[in-house]
């Protein structure tokens, strides 16, 4: 049974998990077999494999801050438009540290099984962000 709005959860994900880096959302937010697919080329299955592409992105953008633009609910799936920024301080997909600080664009679409997260397929501005990546 539904117990929050899916819009509230999706906030969740992204102010808990994301910028506080409070895993416990993990739990809270996933269903066990969550499917991820990033634009990173970075798919993943399962809470421990989200746990993992998550402490390599942090290591390279400890101060990632995803922001909210735009957020649009129908039947069981969110769409937001969001706004990521940070600083490259290490190793991330490739991309040795350079300091740059980095702001990009993405679309998220996450869809949900009563409160669960049950799948999420991101889709980021690649060339910008790969631009500031390099030194």
């Amino acid at each position: 049974m539904k117990t929050k709005s899916y819009k509230t959860l999706v906030k969740e994900y992204y102010e808990e998990l994301w910028n506080k880096h409070n895993k416990e959302y993990i739990d809270k937010l996933f269903h066990d077999d969550i499917e991820f697919h990033g634009s990173l080329n970075i798919d993943t299955k399962g809470k421990k494999e989200f746990e993992e592409y998550m402490d390599k992105v942090i290591a390279g953008i400890p101060n990632l801050y995803h922001g909210i633009e735009i957020m649009v609910e129908e039947n069981n799936t969110i769409a937001v438009k969001a706004v990521y920024n940070g600083t490259h301080k290490g190793e991330l997909f490739g991309f040795e540290a350079t300091n740059n600080r980095v702001k990009y664009n993405g679309a998220s679409f996450f869809k949900f099984n009563e409160d669960k997260i049950v799948s999420i397929w991101v889709l980021g501005d690649l060339a910008t962000l790969h631009k500031q990546l390099k030194k």
